[in-house]
């Protein structure tokens, strides 16, 4: 059996029209663009900013916003062809499978895991954190971080976290309310959206008149900075590294700012949900994209000038719940936009979880139709016609990375995931183009190649600039989707043979 066997559009198309048995199409334009808003404002601007300015970028975080907007940019554009050519479920993951192939299409999907399903996990830590803050600390550090974790208080004692808890309650509730309807789901992200980002413009408007003109000099971290230790004497941030400083450091900032831009593309993964897809997917996934840029370079630069970006180091003063600190400790008289920027935070929180796990369970979904995972990930609910136990099963595996591994490694993950996703939706326009360029395009994206080719590139160089460890781990993640691939979904493939085309939408129910 060919590993690059293709699947046919036209029965793709034909399964994703079969509404009795498929999923519902409830979503407009305009839920479309709150749903990629929902998922970019999150954990990346609240969390990311402070750790990019911390340990790589400095002031300098702002370009590297730009730097991953561009690539994300790019991206996007090639987003958008394809969900409004091929308007179903599945993401990156169906492209490739009617562009490169079977066994690419099997690694995006497994590299998927690592963005939905990790960036699910990575904000519902980062709302944990939040809580704890609002709550004055309420919560034990043992019962709010991972095993992984620990820290030695003012007291000389050392604590050790046992397991996050608050952020498995939250994935729990969220994995209830998916399960409801995906049209609830939706109306509940419009309202959080609504709430976080007014009080990211009031943030801005707000905190401009603090800014310090001196903790933007130098806006790139220096050569031959010295590292960074805590009270116990361990390293915390070096800047060593090529990436770690100047404009090498402004790479390695836009690598994990980049984790910030996820969730533009979560909207493909709603095309078979969407009333109009030819039009309103372009619309959600760039409309989406454009606002989150603009209110990103903006947060970024009110941000380190309220707050000098060596505050944002150490995880237990500033990074952890930055732009809380930044107010109280800098941003005197406005105590009450403190609680009132952490409470909308974690609402904005609870919509990013919702959209990443909305958008794996769709990713599980499709991939159980082609066969390549158990028929249970394929199975809706008879009444709300969502993927339930899916949901269920995803709950479980990142409510499992949700308390036991430390966020930072998972955010760095779901970076690799996301930036390997983006270079071969890139690829497989060019592909596509080249392949059938009479198939009917109802978005084209503009400067065909050049913008395919740089925003493989750009994406390639954000991979680079990830931290050797991350790259290591990821490697270890697609090595081990390979085993599942060869051991169990090559010979369940609804392509039983080299060439083979699905005929009919029934085949796959």
């Amino acid at each position: 059996m060919s590993l690059f066997r293709k699947k046919s559009l036209e029965a793709m198309l034909a399964h994703a029209e079969d509404s009795e048995k498929g999923l519902k199409r409830t979503l407009g334009a305009g839920h479309l663009v709150a749903l990629g808003i929902g998922a970019i404002i999150g954990a990346g601007l609240f969390v990311r900013t402070a750790a990019a300015a911390g340990q790589a970028a400095g002031p300098a975080v702002t370009l590297s916003f730009v730097v991953a907007a561009i690539g994300c940019a790019f991206a996007g554009l090639c987003y958008a062809e394809f969900a409004s050519m091929i308007p179903i479920a599945g993401s990156a993951y169906a492209y490739s499978y009617v562009t490169m192939g079977e066994l690419i299409a099997w690694i995006i999907g497994w590299a998927l895991i690592m963005e939905y399903a990790l960036g699910a996990a990575t904000v519902s830590i980062a709302w944990s954190e939040y809580l704890n803050r609002l709550l004055g600390g309420a919560i034990p550090y043992e019962w709010c971080h991972s095993p992984f974790e620990s820290f030695t208080g003012t007291d000389g004692i050392l604590h050790s976290g046992i397991m996050n808890a608050p952020a498995l309650v939250i994935l729990l509730l969220l994995t209830l309310l998916l399960i409801r309807g995906t049209q609830e789901s939706a109306f509940v992200n419009v309202i959080i959206v609504f709430i976080k980002v007014a009080i990211v413009l009031i943030f801005i408007a707000v905190g401009w008149q603090f800014i310090k003109p001196e903790n933007h000099t130098p806006y790139l971290i220096p050569e031959g900075t010295k590292p960074v230790m805590d009270s116990a004497g361990k390293v915390i941030a070096d800047y060593s590294g090529w990436n770690k400083h100047g404009w090498g450091g402004v790479l390695g900032g836009a690598a994990i700012v980049f984790f910030a831009f996820i969730g533009f593309d979560a909207v493909s993964t709603a095309a078979q949900e969407a009333k109009n897809p030819k039009r309103d997917m372009p619309i959600g996934i760039m409309g989406s994209l454009v606002v989150c840029t603009i209110l990103y370079i903006l947060f970024g630069h009110v941000l380190t000038g309220v707050a000098n970006w060596k505050d944002f180091v150490d995880p237990e003063k500033g990074r952890e719940a930055s732009v809380a600190y930044a107010i109280t400790t800098y941003m005197h008289g406005y105590g009450w936009l403190s609680t009132a920027v952490t409470v909308a935070i974690l609402a904005g929180f609870s919509s990013v979880i919702l959209v990443m796990l909305m958008g794996q369970s769709r990713i599980f979904y499709t991939m159980s139709n082609d066969g390549l995972i158990p028929k249970a990930f394929g199975v809706l609910h008879p009444k709300y016609k969502t993927p339930y136990k899916s949901n269920m099963i995803l709950f479980v595996f990142v409510g499992a990375f949700a308390a036991f591994v430390p966020g930072h490694v998972a955010g760095d993950l779901t970076s690799f995931g996301t930036l390997f996703a983006f270079v071969l939706v890139s690829i497989g326009v060019w592909i596509l183009r080249v392949k059938s360029p009479n198939l009917e395009r109802p978005f084209r994206t503009p400067f065909y190649p050049v913008v395919s080719a740089l925003g493989a590139l750009i994406c390639l160089a954000m991979i680079v600039g990830l931290d050797l460890q991350t790259l290591k781990v990821a490697f270890i993640w697609m090595a081990l989707g390979l085993v599942v691939y060869f051991g169990y979904s090559r010979s369940r493939s609804k392509l039983k043979s080299p060439g083979e085309i699905l005929p009919k939408a029934s085949d796959f129910n």
